[in-house]
Order: C-alpha cells, then sequence, then structure tokens
C-alpha cells in the first residue's frame, strides 16, 4: 500500500508554484520524495520559494511567463536542458478579476484565458515528450489541471472572465485526456472551493464574503494545505492510474448542494 500511494523518485512540474494552492501541492509532493520544479512569472518570489521549500527536499527554480506561448515553449526548453522525462505536470498557473458587469474589462477575458486555459493547453503540449518518456501502462505518466468550483456554478461575486475561463479548464482536461490516453497519460482537474491563498485573502478579512461561503458549504470550512496536496498527490500515484477525464471536486461538499 505504501507503493500504491507513493510519489517518491517522480519529477514534476507545477506551474505558478511560488504560492498559493500552487505552492500547497508543491510542498505536498516535495515532502512526499519527488523532484519538483516550480514556475512562477516573477524570478525572485519563485527562487525564494524554492529555497524554502528544499528544506523539505528536492524543488528546483524554474522562472518563466506561461501567459503567452513563447513563454511557454521557453519554459518547456528551460526544463528539457535539465529532465529528459516528466512524470506530472501540473497546470496550477492562474488569475482572477472581478467587477461590476458594467465596469468589467475586456482585459480581464483576455488575460483570464490566457492564463488560465491557454497556457495549461500550450505546457502539456511543449512538455508532451518527457510525459511521453515517462509514461508507462502500469503507471503512466500524470496531467492535473487546477479548475474551480466557480466553473460549475454562479458564484455571487462577478467573476465573469475567471468563471467562464475554469469552465473551459474542466473541458480542456477531458479533451486532454481523451487524445492523451494513446500515450499512457492520464489527465485529471481539481477543482477547489475555498482555500486561503493571495488570490483570495480579502474574503478572509472581518466582514468579507468568506463567512458567508461558509454557510453553503457542508462541512463549514475552507480547504487547507493538506487538502490540496493529499488530493494531488492521490493523482500523481499509482492509485489513480485508471482514473482520466476525471474532476474532482475540492469544495467540502458545496457541489452537492446543486
Amino acid at each position: 500500500m505504501d507503493d500504491l500511494f507513493s510519489i517518491r523518485g517522480k519529477t514534476a512540474l507545477i506551474t505558478g508554484g511560488s504560492r498559493g494552492i500552487g505552492r500547497m501541492i508543491a510542498q505536498g509532493f516535495v515532502e512526499a520524495g519527488a523532484r519538483v520544479y516550480i514556475c512562477s512569472r516573477k524570478a525572485d518570489a519563485c527562487e525564494k520559494a524554492a529555497a524554502e521549500l528544499a528544506a523539505f527536499g528536492d524543488c528546483v527554480a524554474l522562472p518563466g511567463d506561461v501567459a503567452t506561448v513563447e513563454g511557454c515553449e521557453h519554459l518547456g526548453a528551460s526544463f528539457a536542458e535539465r529532465e529528459e522525462r516528466l512524470n506530472v505536470l501540473v497546470n496550477n498557473a492562474g488569475t482572477s478579476w472581478a467587477a461590476p458587469i458594467e465596469q468589467f474589462p475586456d482585459w480581464a477575458f483576455d488575460k483570464s484565458f490566457a492564463v488560465n486555459v491557454k497556457a495549461g493547453f500550450h505546457m502539456t503540449r511543449v512538455l508532451l515528450p518527457a510525459l511521453r518518456r515517462a509514461a508507462t501502462p502500469e503507471d503512466p505518466s500524470r496531467v492535473i489541471m487546477i479548475g474551480s468550483v466557480e466553473g460549475d456554478r454562479v458564484p455571487e461575486w462577478e467573476s465573469y472572465s475567471y468563471s467562464t475561463a475554469k469552465a473551459a479548464v474542466t473541458m480542456l482536461g477531458r479533451h486532454l485526456a481523451t487524445r492523451l490516453a494513446r500515450d499512457n497519460i492520464t489527465v485529471n482537474t481539481i477543482a477547489p472551493a475555498l482555500f486561503m491563498t493571495e488570490m483570495t485573502r480579502f474574503m478572509f478579512e472581518e466582514g468579507g464574503p468568506g463567512e458567508k461561503i461558509y454557510d453553503v458549504i457542508p462541512l463549514r470550512r475552507s480547504g487547507t494545505p493538506l487538502d490540496m496536496a493529499g488530493t494531488a498527490i492521490f493523482l500523481a500515484s499509482k492509485a489513480s492510474s485508471f482514473i482520466t477525464g476525471a474532476v474532482i471536486p475540492l469544495d467540502g461538499g458545496l457541489g452537492s448542494k446543486g
């Protein structure tokens, strides 16, 4: 059973890995014995996070901007200079914006789709050779997409571009899963509800919408780093080898309420 849930010795790359949900997954992977590359647009933040995570195991900074095709291809080339195989790719990089419909900017849609959707596609595409080399029928390579409960339900705040992009992430994950199954690569999506990150910090402030959310989440709490890391580790381990194209709701039961 220890081997079934183990990711020890695997190589993983996590976009947006210097903070938030990406950082939670990175620390879980590092502590579980994986060699982890974290990517972030800000080189200083990426190097700092990697140095901190290196206290728990093997973590390497790989700065880069996934908001453009060129940035994704540069990251893929940088990884290829260091590793021949990639066992796990976590497409986590994301961005959000909320504003009343009358003031909602067009650029928010462009940025949201570039980072939340297109980056996941292009990173998977450019890293496909490394994923294929690591894949076996018994233990496929893994692509883990980070979606959101907002991709399946309308939130109370007006996050038009973010919610729509996360719905697209879910479909992209299913599309990739169908195509990449022949290469022994699984693709699954984690759809989190409320987690404390830099992006959601305002929701936890006094009088913020976080308290109201607790009223509709059956487990009446937000997610923790261990919740996120545990789910990602399961999807990266042999225990999930026969799961692909799935959306895992990491939402405290929120989705069960419709």
